[in-house]
């Protein structure tokens, strides 16, 4: 369920009409509720009662620190992945006590700055890994609290670039080295063993690769506990799927009740990293349609956002309904269109669609795109980045500014011995 819904024919988001915004900051725009943020995290952690937990919303779905602070004011602490998104949930308001800081490719900088804010928990990809930071936290004077990701080579059954947790995967401690790793982290100075960390993918659509890993991990920590380490914290990561296209994923009151079920007598803290599940439905990329271009076998609708504003379509065939924000009159015909951006890449279209074939100048949302949406926005063919806008109620704020073309040549440099040419 989202708060972006039609009201006498026109999408609103909560209170504010779409077309407003598209009046005041212009399009392409992103567009994010901050009613439906709440709900989603809300909905989560009342699937965790009765568990000892702790979420920390995965920053890499949606960055802005509005995004961030609005979860952190209900509790949520923060995965972060580079030590900018560290800064960003540190501004936003998340203490540094409910940071994870994870990723395969930290950096000893990286490493001592996160030892130095305090970080609740560094989670360990690989051995190189755990030596280099030994010898960051021996040189701070420093015990780096530690769980060791472990890949549990368990298929996720999603697109094979955001699965995880296979063997052929780069993340995570491959299962049979995963004994050793944690032989040598207790024999490491600097590092204090607090837990196990595991995660295998994003959109996850069914519980039973969930249930196969953690059941794995269980037996891990059974292991572990009785090679005498202390294992505190259990992180099971994120990746439950969201409704893209008629998708019917497990509601995280069935995911909640297996991870009872499955790890619920281990005695830790559980640590949850959902993301997209927070932030996926909770925004759209509101565009106008530039022409219709009718082609041989489809009609192209030609709008201004494109795959730089939000690549999923062209990264992954990822779907995303889009919709008219003025809903067409009754008995409408649907028609299948193409819906496309003005880059010079066929790669550049956001699917085809059944729907009222718009006209120049309407306006269209292409909903459940708050996450992995502005975040991965590029400025390929030296298109800006768009704004993003949070509504709460009746009011609107535009939270991050759309860059222009001239801010971005103001970064750039000619070369003295270009510039008289």
């Amino acid at each position: 369920m989202d708060h972006f819904q039609y009201r006498s024919g026109e999408m609103f988001a909560e209170e504010v009409a779409l077309s407003r915004i598209a009046d005041d900051v212009g399009t392409p725009f992103y567009c994010y509720s901050t009613a439906t943020l709440e709900r989603h995290y809300r909905v989560f952690a009342e699937a965790l009662n009765g568990l000892d937990a702790g979420i920390c919303y995965a920053v890499k779905a949606n960055s802005n620190i509005a995004v961030i602070a609005t979860l952190a004011r209900l509790g949520a602490g923060a995965d972060v992945v580079s030590i900018g998104e560290m800064k960003r949930a540190l501004v936003a308001g998340v203490p540094a006590a409910k940071i994870l800081f994870s990723g395969v490719g930290k950096t000893q900088a990286e490493m001592a700055a996160a030892l130095k804010a305090g970080v609740l928990q560094i989670n360990v990809e690989s051995a190189p890994e755990l030596e280099t930071l030994s010898n960051v936290a021996s040189s701070l004077g420093i015990d780096a609290n530690v769980a060791i990701r472990v890949n549990p080579d368990v298929d996720a059954m999603t697109h094979e670039k955001i699965a995880t947790g296979k063997s052929e995967n780069k993340f995570g401690v491959g299962w049979p080295d995963v004994p050793g790793v944690y032989a040598r982290a207790a024999a490491l100075p600097g590092i204090r063993v607090t837990g196990v960390a595991v995660h295998i993918g994003s959109q996850i659509l069914s519980l039973d690769p969930f249930r196969k890993a953690y059941g794995k991990v269980v037996d891990l920590v059974g292991t572990l506990r009785a090679a005498g380490h202390g294992i505190e914290h259990l992180d099971l990561g994120g990746g439950l799927g969201i409704p893209y296209a008629g998708e019917q994923p497990p509601t995280p009151e069935e995911y909640g009740n297996m991870v009872k079920d499955v790890v619920g007598d281990l005695d830790c803290k559980i640590f949850f990293e959902p993301g997209r599940l927070i932030t996926g439905n909770a925004g759209v990329l509101v565009t106008r349609v530039i022409r219709v271009k009718k082609g041989t076998a489809r009609s192209f609708v030609i709008v201004d956002a494109a795959m730089n504003d939000l690549l999923r379509p062209t990264l992954y065939n990822a779907h995303h309904a889009i919709v008219p924000v003025i809903e067409a009159p009754d008995g409408a015909n649907n028609t299948e269109v193409e819906v496309v951006g003005p880059i010079c890449e066929t790669g550049d279209t956001f699917g085809k669609q059944m729907l009222p074939e718009p006209g120049e100048g309407d306006l269209l949302a292409i909903r459940t795109a708050g996450a992995y949406g502005a975040v991965m926005a590029s400025v390929y063919n030296t298109r800006p980045l768009v704004p993003e806008v949070m509504v709460n109620g009746a009011d609107v704020l535009v939270i991050r500014e759309r860059i222009t073309v001239d801010d971005m040549l103001a970064r750039e440099i000619l070369p003295d011995w270009l510039a008289s040419g």
